[in-house]
């Protein structure tokens, strides 16, 4: 950014609504996290049976995580199990696959990172095929300024504690991350805005591809407004994107808090 240019504030600094549209319901950890998981389903994120989810559940670095089994669109919280800091399981009628390696790591590593998603939408896995990095070519893109990574290693699946530490390592601090020839990676500290940035990503890779295929470079959206509108998306979207995605889905499939 040059010297001369503003930063734009952006965010609930500018303007907070005095009041938003509840989602009708209290939710529990559980109930919130298993809503998440049909929301993205729902919103194509998933592969059939592929990823995770990881919320911490308390103090003790225990993780609520789905089983090995069902697809994401038919989780309910009841099926949700706990899984121990390294990723033993602590209570669940059902079983979890050594793959949470790549979120025991994650959550170790990063106090920010109370929440990890992980699967393989179908845009971010064409660009991760090939090692590109989208372009931020349209301003709902602005939530990911800064936050993007890529890495370049794959390594196979992430199927013990080693792989898990050295995945953790590349990540680093960055919050949205595409696994070469994988899938992508996105950690927040709130299941409302770990699930906003992974309803958007795969649409926000789209638009990169679509505007690489055009074979014109994207105008470009200075720093400045990325900043701004970084904040804006984030602060003031995250919870009333959550808020109306959860009251959709309890309308069509109120038994995912049973």
């Amino acid at each position: 950014m040059s010297t001369t240019e503003t930063l734009r504030q952006g965010g609930t600094a500018v303007w907070a609504p005095r009041i938003t549209p509840p989602i009708g319901v209290e939710l529990d950890d559980r109930q919130a996290l298993a809503c998440a998981f049909r929301i993205l389903a729902h919103g194509g994120f998933s592969e059939n049976i592929a990823g995770h989810i990881t919320q911490i559940k308390d103090d003790s670095g225990a993780m609520w995580i789905n089983p090995w089994g069902l697809w994401w669109e038919e989780v309910s919280a009841s099926d949700l199990c706990v899984v121990d800091r390294d990723g033993a399981l602590v209570d669940g009628r059902w079983d979890v696959t050594p793959a949470f390696h790549i979120h025991t790591e994650l959550h170790r590593r990063r106090p920010d990172a109370r929440v990890v998603v992980h699967n393989h939408p179908y845009y971010v896995t064409v660009l991760a095929a090939v090692g590109v990095l989208p372009e931020i070519v349209h301003q709902t893109g602005s939530m990911f300024d800064g936050d993007l990574a890529f890495v370049h290693e794959y390594t196979g699946e992430v199927d013990d504690a080693e792989l898990g530490r050295d995945l953790a390592e590349r990540i680093g601090d960055k919050s949205v991350v595409i696994l070469a020839s994988h899938g992508i990676i996105v950690t927040a500290p709130t299941i409302q805005e770990a699930t906003y940035k992974s309803a958007s990503i795969d649409r926000f890779c789209r638009l990169a591809y679509d505007v690489m295929l055009l074979g014109r470079d994207p105008l470009a959206i200075s720093e400045g407004i990325r900043h701004g509108m970084k904040r804006s998306l984030l602060e003031r979207g995250s919870d009333v994107f959550w808020a109306g995605a959860v009251r959709a889905l309890l309308r069509r499939e109120p038994e995912v808090l049973d």
